[in-house]
């Protein structure tokens, strides 16, 4: 089968930073799927681990990376109970294996949702990983309840992104919450205004905007952009027994101490932990996927596709990992094999 990969940390612009090859055919076994896959989606962790996975040395094999894609079920595993031959799928993977640039791939079925029936392959594409991680940061990691805790206030931090485009869809339908979200373009603003955000504010005068429009604090903050640049504004914007939660890491260590006086909680969000530790509820992702075909199939949210390219190859590969290291894409692009 084709796959794409690298065997060392390259600027995107070297030839080799990526490369076609061919690999064997996986055979799937347990609960693994064999999935030949139709369109994959491009995040900013591909282009981080794909800077960071061979820095400093040269892999035997090539690295295949790429965590979201659609699919149709090929072969199934000896443990699969969830899906049959000619399904059609859709999931963000697993960190510790082999990803979705290639032809086809194995994953575990207990990560794995039903394709929304009524999206392209490319639209669903867009949607597992981001999806996933903004469902566990609201509901997992806060504990959002719909009922107790409606109206209540979420700071999106990166709105027009591909988590804040998802985030906001799922806060604002599902927890009830009221939307606040960062975004400083006009078309970043719009594209926020579009999925619901409540109030569109401009990272850039964060302070100052909240109190024009009344939240001069907030109750949940969600990072989806750098925990680092905004530490210190949002332990002041965060309200006294609120919630942080960020899903970018940390370059230097967060002074927590001075979340002590409010009493405020911090998560972190890993949308691969489940699959990484093999946790014993790793079947969660399988419902959240499922459930979230559901509200894209009766129309609560909608699809965050925003740029597709069509045709699975190096230089669509290249394109999107470039579009993705600039920082100023909105909302999830796509390759259409």
């Amino acid at each position: 089968m084709k796959a794409i990969g690298f065997r060392q940390s390259l600027p995107i612009e070297a030839a080799e930073s990526f490369f076609e090859f061919d690999l064997e055919k996986p055979s799937p076994e347990g609960y693994d799927l064999l999935v030949k896959i139709s369109a994959i989606a491009v995040n900013p962790v591909d282009y981080k681990i794909r800077q960071n996975a061979a820095k400093d040395t040269v892999l035997d094999s090539p690295k295949v990376i790429g965590w979201d894609a659609v699919g149709t079920v090929e072969a199934v595993g000896d443990k699969t109970s969830k899906f049959k031959v000619g399904d059609q799928v859709y999931y963000a993977g697993d960190l510790t294996r082999s990803g979705c640039n290639a032809e086809f791939q194995l994953v575990d079925e207990r990560i794995v949702g039903r394709k929304p029936n009524n999206l392209s392959d490319a639209e669903a594409a867009a949607i597992p990983l981001t999806a996933l991680t903004a469902w566990e940061s609201l509901f997992d990691r806060i504990k959002i309840g719909p009922k107790a805790d409606r109206g209540k206030t979420v700071l999106i931090l990166a709105g027009a992104g591909g988590v804040g485009s998802i985030g906001i869809q799922i806060a604002k339908q599902v927890a009830g919450l009221t939307v606040i979200a960062t975004a400083s373009r006009p078309e970043s603003q719009a594209w926020c205004k579009q999925f619901g955000a409540d109030f569109v504010v401009n990272h850039h005068h964060l302070k100052a905007e909240l109190e024009k429009i009344g939240h001069p604090q907030v109750d949940y903050i969600l990072d989806f952009v750098n925990i680092n640049a905004y530490w210190e504004t949002a332990v002041e914007l965060i309200k006294p027994q609120g919630h942080i939660v960020s899903i970018t890491g940390s370059s230097d260590p967060l002074n927590l101490s001075l979340l002590k006086t409010k009493s405020v909680s911090f998560s972190w969000e890993f949308m691969y932990t489940r699959s990484m530790y093999n946790t014993p509820d790793i079947e969660k992702q399988h419902e959240i996927l499922n459930t979230v075909a559901d509200l894209l199939e009766d129309g609560t949210f909608k699809t965050t596709l925003s740029t597709t390219l069509s045709g699975f190859s190096v230089e669509n590969l290249k394109k999107a990992h470039q579009m993705q290291e600039s920082g100023k894409t909105i909302g999830k692009t796509v390759i259409k094999f």
